[in-house]
């Protein structure tokens, strides 16, 4: 889902790596993460799924109703056609034409629409995110924070998907709560690096 995520993290390195380490954390300059599990785990990323289904599932409804309107529309017309003078038949037919391409033009619009919102939400899902994977590469001494699925071989002990599913409910919660749209959890002191933020392709 990030596309290859790639976070570098600058300044208090030692420190929280040896922090860590104290605590029986794994410590490691390359770590790896599930992004689509986190996102298909988390309280937030389930209620991105789920708002977005139902906007589907709403238009599949929606689309299913005209598409009966206008087979009853055109069955309607074609039963009237034996009675109908050729030419105001023809201007009735090419009338029903357009507003078929109409409508079907509209409810493309619409799926077109709901494709885009699916990639902004996901978007800003990654966003909120980056501050705790910011601070779990922090804690563990991490330059790197690489999509698990383009790694050919890695040890279990840097995988941070679990880590991350549970420290991300916990601060998008904690976050709703305030009323905060964005993640605070455990905030460094240190501003977050820009650069320590993933980028998505």
């Amino acid at each position: 889902m990030f596309g290859r995520l790639l976070m570098i993290f600058a300044g208090g390195l030692i420190g929280s790596a040896a922090w860590a380490q104290d605590l029986g954390v794994t410590v490691s300059a390359i770590l790896t993460i599930d992004s689509e599990r986190v996102f298909s785990t988390t309280i937030a990323g389930r209620k991105i799924t789920a708002d977005l289904e139902e906007k589907l599932t709403a238009l599949g409804t929606e689309n299913r109703r005209i598409e009966a309107e206008l087979v009853a529309e055109e069955l309607d017309l074609t039963e009237r056609r034996a009675t109908m003078d050729p030419d105001e038949f023809r201007a009735l037919a090419d009338a029903f034409d357009e507003k078929v391409q109409r409508i079907r033009a509209e409810q493309d619009a619409k799926q077109r629409v709901l494709e885009r919102l699916r990639d902004t939400d996901r978007q800003s899902f990654i966003d909120a995110i980056g501050p705790v994977l910011s601070r779990i590469g922090r804690e563990r001494g991490a330059v790197v924070i690489l999509e698990r699925r383009n790694v050919l071989l890695s040890a279990d002990n840097i995988d941070i998907t679990d880590e991350a599913i549970a420290r991300i409910n916990a601060a998008l919660d904690s976050a709703e709560q305030r009323g905060d749209p964005t993640t605070k959890e455990d905030a460094p002191d240190q501003p977050v690096d820009p650069e320590a933020t993933p980028n998505s392709e």
